[in-house]
């Protein structure tokens, strides 16, 4: 157990805190400033979430800094990458800040690229992350916070941030799973 996969099972960790602060009504009062409003349980959740997001870069770049890749590593990451994700997007769908389709569009594009991930590691090769999962991720983290914040701060010049990021972080999901599975057809058996 090195440092790098200590700090993917911190993040793994940090999904049931954030979901108690998303979910589970502690009568916290709101800060308000002018007309915007947001829960102190959100902020607090949107701090975590923020955390344990930038962990997912660190755990990667500390393990190939200090050439301490191991498999329980190229297992465990992408999991708590996935973990975090959804969790955070079905708490949204809950909370009544993100479309239920947008959430399953976005998860099942996470479960179909990590079962394609399984095959090439079964055929003995690695899928390296492409610019557009890169992208993808990083887009999907920019609309989590912005929904996590209530569209903080565009909501002061009537801009809708946290819409426009949910629309794009789904078409950029979609079109980045499909990438993958065009760029490693010869992985799926056709007969």
């Amino acid at each position: 157990m090195n440092l790098a996969n200590k700090i993917t099972i911190l993040r793994i960790c940090l999904v049931p805190i954030i979901m108690v602060f998303l979910l589970v009504n502690f009568n916290l009062p709101h800060f308000a400033f002018s007309d915007y409003q947001i829960t102190y349980n959100q902020i607090i959740a949107a701090i975590i979430f923020i955390v344990a997001a930038s962990t997912d870069g660190l755990d990667g770049y500390i393990a190939r800094k200090n050439k301490i890749v191991t498999n329980l590593g190229k297992l465990l990451d992408p999991l708590a990458d996935k973990l975090l994700v959804a969790a955070v997007l079905i708490s949204l769908v809950q909370m009544d800040k993100l479309a239920a389709w947008m959430a399953i569009i976005i998860i099942s594009r996470e479960f179909a690229v990590t079962g394609l991930r399984q095959i090439a590691l079964l055929e003995g090769s690695v899928m390296a992350a492409s610019k557009w999962g890169k992208w993808k991720t990083a887009i999907q983290i920019t609309m989590i916070i912005s929904l996590l914040l209530n569209n903080f701060p565009f909501h002061f010049i009537d801009f809708p941030f946290d819409i426009i990021s949910s629309w794009v972080a789904v078409a950029i999901t979609v079109y980045s799973g499909i990438d993958y599975f065009v760029k490693n057809k010869h992985l799926i058996p056709v007969q």
